[in-house]
């Protein structure tokens, strides 16, 4: 780590809502999220989609996150929205972040008024079988990757390390994949073991396994990395952040106050109301 190498720590929650499309509806029932994760979710219907982000702008907020669960083409439907996307982005200055999907060249007329999208990237079959039970291999994810940049779109994967019911080993590889691209932010998250879902009994990713995790993406990756919002809460996120502030990450989201006192003391630090992409 270099000291005095900026760290970048995103608060999101307070002006940069996620939203659902489809509300807590998704055609796929993964085994590490079940829907769990579209509960907590704002939940603009069909049709509302502008006048909910109008107010947002008028009310100071920053921009969204745009997501939902999946429908039977496995993707996040929002080219359904492409009018009101338009218009959001013609009428205010909000930054907009896209989850979307397996998405195809239809797409690339919507996803230009992106801002970003966030593409959750898997680098193993067997992982992708076992977790999403669709019939999609890594060369679909690379396919969406070639897409978007070739197309001028910005794109930031993000790998959930221990995915695999709580296994590390299928990162390095994936890693190794995402750097012949250019990006210019990785995400990493961390399972959390979820009530409700297949993987609420598997044991957390150990800390120390995670961590390399990280060190190895960050002597692997020229562009920023980025600790994303979900990783497990308590004692093992104090343990995580600090040794991920240690290895030299560039971004850091909802640390612990704890965290955010001491990176002040080995690190310059802003703090940034947004998505840890933006």
């Amino acid at each position: 780590m270099t000291k005095g190498k900026k760290l970048k720590i995103y608060i999101p929650g307070i002006k940069f809502p996620s939203v659902s499309v489809t509300g807590s509806a998704c055609a796929l029932n993964c085994a590490h999220c079940g829907r769990h994760y579209l509960e907590g979710m704002r939940k603009p219907k069909r049709g509302e989609l502008l006048n909910y982000c109008l107010d947002l702008a008028k009310k100071g907020y920053l921009g969204c996150l745009l997501s939902g669960g999946m429908d039977g083409r496995l993707k996040v439907p929002l080219d359904f929205y492409a009018d009101e996307i338009r218009e959001i982005k013609r009428r205010t200055s909000l930054k907009l972040n896209a989850h979307v999907g397996f998405i195809d060249e239809a797409d690339l007329e919507w996803l230009r008024w992106m801002d970003v999208v966030s593409l959750d990237f898997v680098g193993d079959d067997g992982v992708i079988k076992r977790v999403y039970k669709i019939n999609k291999t890594v060369k679909d994810y690379l396919r969406i990757l070639d897409l978007l940049t070739e197309a001028g779109v910005r794109v930031a994967p993000h790998l959930t390390i221990g995915l695999d019911f709580g296994k590390i080993h299928w990162e390095y590889k994936a890693i190794d994949m995402l750097v012949n691209y250019p990006i210019d932010v990785l995400v990493l998250d961390v399972l959390i073991p979820t009530r409700g879902t297949e993987m609420e009994n598997v044991p957390k990713p150990g800390v120390e396994e995670s961590l390399d995790v990280v060190r190895y993406a960050r002597e692997r990756f020229d562009g920023e990395i980025s600790i994303g919002c979900m990783r497990p809460l308590g004692r093992w996120r104090l343990e995580f952040d600090r040794g991920a502030v240690l290895a030299g990450v560039d971004r850091l989201t909802n640390p612990p106050r704890k965290i955010i006192e001491w990176a002040k003391t080995v690190r310059e630090v802003e703090v940034i109301y947004e998505c840890c992409v933006m």
